[in-house]
């Protein structure tokens, strides 16, 4: 039988190349979710890793700099095909078993197990979590809001991601962020069970909505998104703002997108001439 010496440091090597390619492995397979590490990017340009950059940070982030359906955008009017006749936004939340998470860039309120859908066109979408844009990512004939919630769905077969975005303008409390108040400036990376927490909170109250196709506004910026932003602005206090904003790292108290350039469709659903004022 013949013998052979290994050498122990290309036994480190390869140990080290296992490790390597493990990790690889896991970021790709994960590759179309939120990153949820902070610090690869930033919102200020002047830190060399702004938003112009993001699309060379890191290879699986090349849609933030090339991609064609990148969000947010601003919903012009004279862009948008207006339908009329159309079944209601359908949405069916129940309460369940809540997380929050300082992600750094925003703070994010996750839901696990069964927390509802929504429907669009006869798909279903699953409820995940919510997360706070400050001032507001799209638009409205370039007109920017003061807050914007994005609460993001995936259908469980084919992994699609389905965002609705709401806008608010200063004013009354909003409910859910009401609710949370006191575990904002709590938040950490790691999760912090928050108990049973009803995403019914969440304030539509419009059946007038856009719809685009588009990104996630955050590195990957994984294209493919149904985005529905709601018609109907509403409020939030000036405090809960404030706590949002000082909840994240330095550099994020602003965590805008800027507009991204769309001449794709967007259409501007509104219900039958009856019903036309809600």
């Amino acid at each position: 039988m013949t013998s052979f010496h290994t050498n122990p440091s290309i036994i480190f090597l390869l140990l080290i190349s296992l490790i390597l390619s493990s990790h690889l492995y896991n970021v790709s397979a994960d590759d179309d979710s939120e990153v949820e590490d902070e610090s690869p990017f930033a919102y200020l340009e002047d830190t060399g890793n702004g938003p112009t950059k993001w699309g060379n940070i890191d290879p699986l982030w090349k849609a933030c700099g090339n991609g064609k359906l990148q969000s947010p955008i601003d919903l012009l009017n004279r862009r948008v095909q207006v339908i009329r006749n159309y079944n209601n936004l359908k949405r069916n939340y129940k309460p369940a078993q809540a997380f929050v998470t300082n992600r750094g860039h925003d703070i994010m309120v996750s839901w696990k197990g069964d927390a509802g859908y929504i429907d669009i066109n006869g798909t279903r979408y699953n409820l995940l979590q919510g997360h706070w844009h400050s001032p507001s990512e799209h638009t409205f004939n370039g007109s920017r809001y003061d807050l914007e919630l994005h609460i993001v769905h995936t259908n469980p077969i084919t992994n699609k991601i389905a965002a609705i975005g709401i806008v608010y303008k200063y004013g009354r409390p909003d409910p859910l962020l009401t609710e949370l108040f006191h575990h904002i400036n709590s938040a950490e990376k790691k999760e912090k069970p928050l108990g049973i927490i009803d995403p019914g909170l969440i304030r539509f109250g419009s059946r007038k909505y856009y719809r685009y196709i588009g990104s996630l506004t955050v590195p990957p910026c994984t294209e493919g998104v149904t985005w529905t932003i709601l018609k109907k602005v509403r409020t939030v206090s000036r405090e809960q703002v404030r706590e949002l904003r000082e909840a994240v790292h330095d550099g994020f108290e602003s965590n805008a997108r800027p507009i991204q350039n769309s001449k794709r469709p967007v259409q501007f659903y509104i219900p039958k001439e009856s019903e036309a004022s809600s």
